[in-house]
């Protein structure tokens, strides 16, 4: 295990393949709460899939990095690089609910800015329902909008046959365009 970035309190680690069972869950459990008290009830299902999860650390140009705060793992990444076109995105970031409002977010986000300091633009998306997620994005990272995915507007990346309960499949899709 290697530390790429230190950042204040705050590094990036890669994730070995041995911890990346305990990522997926350590991901799990942060966007459990969020969609729990978005529908008012315990989830049957776990969100995201482990099979979106897994088809993120397996895409090409994938990296996943643990975030660490003073040596112990407070959340995680998984950022797709595409050194071609520059245009990179933000497939998964989580912080645990636990250690959230403490600026380890915005700390973890530039150490990653400036792990790939090639990149022209950066994309994610977030559900429609996560105001801190959106609040994070675009006022304190500085992402714009630039769409929202849904029934009208699908976004062109889900599989057609995907079964979303309802609402779930509206999305924000954020660039921000680096100088």
């Amino acid at each position: 295990m290697s530390r790429l970035e230190e950042n204040g309190n705050i590094s990036l680690l890669k994730a070995e393949v041995s911890t990346l069972n305990e990522f997926k869950s350590a991901l799990q459990a942060s966007f459990l709460v969020a969609v729990e008290a978005d529908v008012g009830h315990p989830l049957e299902e776990l969100i995201p899939s482990d099979e979106d999860i897994e088809e993120s650390f397996n895409t090409t140009g994938a990296f996943t990095y643990w975030i660490l705060a003073d040596g112990q793992r407070i959340g995680g990444a998984v950022v797709v690089i595409d050194l071609v076109s520059g245009r990179n995105s933000l497939a998964f970031f989580f912080i645990a609910t636990n250690q959230q409002s403490r600026g380890f977010g915005l700390k973890a986000w530039k150490a990653i800015e400036r792990e790939f300091p090639i990149t022209k633009v950066w994309e994610t998306v977030t559900p429609y329902f996560e105001k801190r997620n959106i609040h994070f994005y675009v006022n304190r990272c500085g992402f714009k909008i630039v769409d929202f995915y849904n029934k009208y507007h699908p976004d062109p990346h889900q599989y057609s046959g995907q079964n979303h309960e309802e609402g779930y499949d509206e999305m924000f899709r954020f660039e921000k365009i680096m100088e």
